[in-house]
């Protein structure tokens, strides 16, 4: 499952909508909203995400956490670290032989190493 597909799936379960009438009222099938929701497709549209926000009525931050989980929901990822250094590749590889046998504790705790690495750059970049 997605980050994506899995707050769709809480938004439609904690409205009480079963796949098929949500997938009616956005205007797609069934199986596709299931497979959505079980991270067996690819980030949906821009169009179908405006659909699924204006369909649960989400405003503002919520809204914009959906797009942001939206583009952080690709269920196959390709790296290419053709030009980086070895050590960059030799970690894509570890994570993409690894990634599932780690459990959720390290998965957050790893992305929270990322994102604070990704600030520190962003920050020595504006100085």
């Amino acid at each position: 499952m997605t980050p994506l597909g899995e707050r769709i799936r809480a938004l439609r379960l904690e409205r009480g909508m079963s796949q098929k009438d949500m997938a009616a009222a956005i205007g797609v099938s069934a199986a596709y909203l299931s497979a959505l929701e079980h991270g067996r497709r690819g980030v949906p549209t821009w169009s179908l995400i405006q659909k699924i926000i204006g369909h649960f009525n989400i405003i503002w931050d919520d809204a914009e956490e959906l797009q942001r989980l939206a583009a952080s929901s690709h269920p196959r990822v390709k790296l290419d670290t053709s030009g980086l250094s070895p050590a960059a590749t030799e970690l894509a590889n570890l994570l993409a032989e690894n990634i599932g046998r780690l459990g959720e504790e390290d998965i957050r705790s790893l992305s929270e190493q990322v994102r604070a690495a990704l600030e520190r750059q962003a920050a020595l970049s504006r100085t």
